[in-house]
């Protein structure tokens, strides 16, 4: 992660702590840091596990609150995907698309330039717009490859299998 976007993000929780009297913790620095320093979408198991790998272990609690003030912060995003809950560093990134396989639940981020611009050019009335997040589903070229192999062996299994092929044989 580049250092000045941490440095940025700290600060913002600095200034939102400070502004509401709230403390400053270690604990939520420390989930800040090792949010921004996982690559791509997260869960929040996936989340504890990094801080007890980076030997700072935290409670479950203390992780829903620190997500829920990174959230309110726009610190963090969540993504209700098809299977699970992720969550995703947002600093910076908050306009972009995901391609979600229905079959197999992979996520890749997609570069959306078309759609960026498309958003950008919309008249919104009353409303100020922060960021947007486009989900498309779809099946992935694994999971498509997979179900074209089953599709074959199945074609495959009911021609050796016809009784009028054994009548042919003889």
């Amino acid at each position: 992660m580049d250092d000045n976007i941490l440095q940025r993000v700290r600060l913002t929780l600095t200034n939102y702590l400070e502004e509401n009297n709230c403390r400053k913790t270690p604990e939520r620095f420390a989930i800040l840091d090792a949010i921004y320093n996982m690559n791509g979408h997260f869960t929040l198991e996936e989340l504890s596990a990094k801080m007890e790998q980076d030997f700072f272990r935290v409670s479950r609690a203390t992780l829903y609150n620190a997500i829920h003030l990174f959230i309110k912060l726009r610190l963090v995003v969540r993504h209700n995907f098809q299977q699970e809950t992720r969550y995703e560093a947002s600093f910076h990134n908050d306009n972009h698309s995901h391609q979600i396989c229905t079959i197999c639940g992979k996520v890749k981020e997609v570069p959306g330039t078309l759609v960026h611009d498309t958003i950008q050019n919309i008249k919104l009335k009353r409303f100020h717009p922060m960021g947007y997040s486009l989900y498309i589903y779809g099946v992935c070229s694994s999971c498509q490859t997979k179900i074209n192999r089953a599709k074959n062996r199945k074609k495959s299994n009911k021609t050796n299998n016809n009784p009028k092929n054994e009548q042919r044989k003889s």
